[in-house]
């Protein structure tokens, strides 16, 4: 389905943009499948299982209508999009939290080990977690504290 590849590709780009560690094969590792697999699902010559749409879907913040091209809104619900300064600031808040998860002082554990101890796929699941839930929150909370008269201005 040329759709459901265009919006793949565009979306894992786009989150690229602002966070270099969104390739092919770390998106493939993230979601279970070979590196070549996913390839595949963005050229287009191969489909994935609906399991895997749906992990793509919550993992960019997606509906599964928008990448499989049943609409063309690309927020799974109605959360306002991030601004360039949103992805700034979370950006610039995630990379001094890992700081302080990696320093003595910090949250010294994640699964009973320490931060220092984890390895390298374990600490980029970890950031990529945390990546999330930031921008979750930050869309949340700019529904949240927006007045109604702007928001429509936003939809």
């Amino acid at each position: 389905m040329k759709i459901f590849a265009d919006r793949l590709k565009k979306l894992r780009e786009s989150r690229k943009e602002t966070n270099p560690h969104f390739t092919q094969g770390y998106v493939a590792e993230i979601l279970g499948v070979a590196r070549t697999t996913y390839t595949a699902y963005e050229n287009g010559t191969k489909q994935p299982p609906m399991e895997t749409v749906i992990k793509i879907a919550n993992l960019f913040d997606t509906s599964t209508d928008y990448l499989l091209g049943r609409n063309d809104s690309k927020n799974s619900n109605s959360l306002p999009e991030l601004t360039e300064k949103d992805e700034q600031n979370i950006m610039t808040d995630l990379e001094a939290m890992i700081n302080n998860l990696e320093s003595k002082n910090g949250m010294a554990s994640f699964d009973g080990h320490t931060v220092d101890e984890l390895d390298d796929e374990d600490r980029e699941l970890l950031i990529a977690s945390l990546e999330q839930s930031m921008r979750l929150a930050k869309r949340i909370a700019k529904q949240k504290y927006t007045p109604k008269k702007y928001r429509k201005e936003q939809e």
